[in-house]
């Protein structure tokens, strides 16, 4: 029999996502499911599903729920696949909970993932996630149709993986026709989310960076913006401009902008969060 479940539509800078309120991990949601719900002709239509379930109610959650957190997000992507985390999805989550008074607004949230534990508070912005250290992977060569020649890609992970591909000029970033997924050369068994920067011209402005992107996110395709990937973009970029390089950033994406700060060893991620609206979706 079809089951019902509620949902709630958000998205972040146009990064959008079905919210499925599951406390308790009443729910069993297939692969299939999932892809039905994010599917944008049949379903509801998103980039990934966040289910909203208490650590205590997924294996996943053990380790959260120990240190005292009382949410995991378990995030999927459009395609039904499982994923470690995603930056804007964190942002979302944390408005849901606070919307809903299922967490304080006024205080530090944090929340389990598959990445570890993450910290979010309020900013300017709307929301600030602290997304923890990350790590320099070994150089990628990245082909993508309407790109020429393959191009060299930093790998950069920041709980899940991503390769940064610089390119010259905003006329080649626009060229670049990411229906078709980027082939990479050596593909990393995981698979990996494809950034491509183009730094602004000047590259750094009263000390904050700037650079403008485009991504294509694994599981899903290109998608209006990629937090996790807006900071590794910011972050590769920084390291290619060497020590003088800034500690802050702005990366301008397709669905608007996002504010990226290092500090302490951490990578921090600042943008809006945005609910769209709720209601039920019946699924066989």
């Amino acid at each position: 029999m079809p089951q019902t479940i509620a949902f709630t539509k958000g998205h972040g800078t146009g990064n959008d996502f079905v919210v499925v309120p599951d406390p308790d991990g009443a729910l069993d949601l297939s692969a299939d499911q999932v892809a039905v719900l994010c599917d944008r002709r049949f379903g509801i239509g998103a980039d990934g599903m966040l289910r909203v379930v208490r650590t205590t109610a997924i294996p996943e959650g053990a380790e959260a729920a120990q240190a005292g957190v009382e949410w995991f997000m378990d995030y999927r992507n459009a395609d039904g696949s499982v994923a470690e985390m995603c930056g804007n999805g964190t942002r979302v989550f944390a408005r849901y909970l606070t919307e809903l008074g299922w967490a304080d607004a006024t205080a530090p949230l944090r929340i389990g993932t598959r990445a570890g534990i993450k910290t979010l508070t309020r900013s300017d912005r709307g929301f600030e996630v602290d997304l923890g250290t990350w790590r320099v992977d070994a150089d990628v060569l990245v082909h993508t149709r309407g790109g020429g020649a393959p191009r060299p890609g930093m790998g950069i992970d920041v709980g899940n993986p991503h390769i940064v591909v610089a390119l010259p000029d905003v006329e080649e970033l626009d060229a670049l026709d990411l229906t078709v997924k980027p082939q990479l050369n050596p593909d990393p068994p995981a698979g990996a989310n494809i950034e491509f920067v183009v730094p602004s011209d000047p590259l750094v402005t009263d000390g904050v960076g700037s650079i403008r992107m485009r991504v294509f996110e694994r599981g899903v395709g290109e998608t209006l913006s990629c937090g996790t990937g807006v900071a590794a973009a910011a972050l590769a970029v920084r390291e290619w401009a060497g020590s003088a390089a800034p500690d802050a950033w702005t990366v301008d994406v397709p669905g608007g902008r996002l504010g990226v700060r290092m500090a302490d060893g951490h990578v921090f991620l600042s943008g809006p969060a945005t609910l769209v609206f709720s209601g039920e979706v019946s699924l066989a």
